[in-house]
């Protein structure tokens, strides 16, 4: 009854801010981090938000996940060239096993597989072993760790893993120990996991480090709550040094394993192919060090890889586009320099969300709905693409990104409309109107109408305010603008004491993870807008376990239109992205659902010396 799951693949459509401490729970020392040795291979890189923490189980946004995917392995991985996409083993032998029902698997491990060096170990060399991804999964439902990839596991339906939740939140400590039906260890090297439902796409969890990256359990016990500062993983890098919010540093991991270059370059993709003739049998890692800044402003992003000290760029900064990539194509004097771009359209969303349980903004009454339908038609998405974007994106129609299955690119709806006019009448017609004749709508009770918009201090999100403040007041209504920091609107966000915020969204190739955004028992996680529907709710886990093809996508259509109909996001739009790279920068390339890409770059350091000469 057992077959190895080929159909999943058809789912294709210095100082420290904290100082670091020992297992015995004392600080220790700071330790200075060497300079790269001479003739070392080094890729500079930036983000442009600070990253949170570096535990797989407490992690609640993209750039730490980026650096943790580097860190931490899970079972399975997303071919980084393969076009469609496909899925191969990475700590696992073969795709995982699967029953005719999709309920069971069985996944097996290859032995040999160790845990970077760490005091934890007390001297001994840590074999990654079955149990290991048992106990990482598991603390996805430990209430200490509050995570945030909590409702992905729930959703899994892990044949008793709720009970050990459940007695948790009664008071009891969490039972490692207990094994339940759904995830077990049956020997040293083969897991089995039993669901409550279908899931004829599990291998999408099963190859997404941030839920099943293997943490080991005496790591954990040893740094308890500071264990996010101490990442112990078996993949290509491990951290070397961290400033929180300025630099990290990765180096690569001397005891990884045997894994060589082997990627299969699309007929029609030049760039690929030319990344597969220069590397292909070479042994990954190839870099021997990874520098990550934290440049939260354009400008000085954009010119630290203009002076070449950056390697790469991800996303030419909007006010930079036209000198960067003018007409979408690398400008002379950069191609001149050997510079060169990728670009590709992200597989996502850029959404305002509205608070569903905030008092003004939120509810399902017609007035509340009229309110946010109306706030919706009266963004200028076409406008925010040509002057804030440069052109850098399309109007979204829908929940689910391109490139994920579901996206249908010929859709056209609600979402995608700009219409100042029906936005007024909606407005007028559900009581939304000047009642005090100071010019600016008033709520339906007569009090006033303010709406509450947070934001960051960067250029960008001026920009977008800019374009909110115009859209606002064409139809009458006040707008104000709560300025933080990206990592304290995450956490006010995830709190629900935000009203409105805009924010990126990513998922996997399965366009049912964008789903996960208006689902109910997901709030305070990926829904961060509060909505709960029972009939979406409903469809969602129809969904869920239905295999790929027409049926499922009929089903996401009409949740799709539930949350259109209701409005708890804006989804503006989706963004195009072109990454510049440097000539000495060799391989680069993109594959959106793919995090852990630093793996497959080298650094011909002979060109970069010749460049810098």
């Amino acid at each position: 009854m057992m077959r190895v799951a080929a159909i999943l693949l058809a789912s294709a459509v210095s100082a420290h801010a904290a100082a670091p401490v020992t297992p015995s729970g004392q600080a220790a020392p700071v330790v200075a981090v060497a300079a790269p040795a001479a003739g070392a291979k080094v890729f500079r890189y930036a983000f442009r938000a600070a990253e949170t923490t570096f535990d797989p189980a407490s992690i609640t946004d993209l750039y730490s996940s980026i650096i943790t995917a580097n860190i931490f392995e899970a079972p399975y991985e997303i071919e980084f060239l393969a076009r469609p996409i496909r899925w191969r083993p990475s700590t696992a032998v073969t795709l995982p096993e699967a029953s005719d029902d999709f309920k069971t698997f069985i996944v097996r491990l290859k032995p040999g597989i160790y845990f970077t060096d760490d005091p934890a170990f007390k001297g001994k060399p840590r074999e990654l072993v079955a149990a290991d991804y048992v106990y990482s999964i598991k603390r996805h439902l430990d209430p200490r760790w509050k995570s945030p990839r909590l409702s992905t596991v729930e959703q899994e339906g892990f044949v008793g893993l709720d009970v050990l939740r459940k007695e948790a939140l009664a008071g009891k400590p969490f039972d490692y120990d207990r094994e339940v039906l759904g995830l077990r260890a049956i020997d040293r090297y083969t897991l089995q996991i039993k669901l409550e439902n279908s899931d004829p796409r599990l291998v999408n969890m099963l190859s997404d480090p941030a839920v099943v990256g293997a943490v080991a359990r005496e790591v954990v016990e040893a740094y308890g709550d500071r264990v996010g500062e101490h990442p112990v993983g078996t993949g290509a890098f491990k951290l070397a040094a961290w400033k929180r919010s300025s630099r990290i540093t990765l180096v690569k991991n001397p005891g990884y394993r045997d894994v060589f270059y082997a990627e299969e370059a699309p007929a029609d993709d030049p760039v690929a192919q030319q990344a597969v003739a220069r590397l292909k049998g070479k042994k990954l890692p190839m870099l021997d060090r990874v520098e990550v800044s934290i440049i939260e402003e354009a400008q000085p992003r954009w010119l630290s890889f203009l002076n070449a000290e950056m390697d790469m760029l991800e996303q030419v900064p909007e006010d930079f586009t036209a000198v960067a990539i003018p007409n979408d194509k690398v400008a002379p004097n950069l191609a001149r320099r050997g510079i060169y771009a990728v670009r590709y359209p992200r597989g996502d969303l850029w959404q305002s969300y509205f608070s569903m349980e905030n008092p003004l903004v939120g509810g399902y009454t017609p007035e509340k709905v009229a309110l946010r339908r109306a706030i919706a038609l009266a963004v200028n998405t076409p406008r925010e693409i040509t002057q804030v974007r440069r052109g850098q994106a399309i109007v979204a129609q829908q929940f689910i990104g391109p490139g994920s299955s579901g996206f249908d690119p010929a859709l056209r709806t609600e979402m995608g409309q700009f219409s100042p006019a029906r936005a007024m009448a909606l407005l007028d017609t559900y009581g939304w109107v000047d009642r005090d004749g100071d010019g600016w709508r008033d709520q339906p009770d007569g009090s006033p109408l303010v709406i509450e918009y947070a934001t960051q201090p960067d250029n960008f999100y001026r920009q977008i305010n800019e374009q909110w403040k115009k859209n606002m007041d064409a139809i009458g209504i006040r707008i104000v603008f709560k300025i933080a920091q990206w990592p304290e609107n995450l956490k006010a966000a995830r709190a629900g004491k935000l009203m409105m915020w805009g924010v990126g969204q990513t998922a996997g190739p399965d366009g049912g993870d964008f789903l996960k955004l208006g689902y109910g028992p997901s709030k305070g996680q990926s829904n961060l807008a509060r909505f709960d529907n029972a009939e979406y709710n409903r469809l969602f886990e129809q969904q869920r376990s239905m295999p790929d093809g027409p049926e499922r996508d009929a089903v996401m259509a009409r949740a799709e239109q539930l949350m259109l109909a209701y409005m708890p996001y804006k989804v503006h739009v989706h963004r195009i992205y072109t990454d510049l790279a440097q000539p000495w920068v060799v391989g680069f390339h993109r594959n959106v659902f793919i995090r852990d890409f630093w793996k497959y770059i080298d650094i011909d350091t002979a060109e970069k010396a010749k460049r810098s000469r």
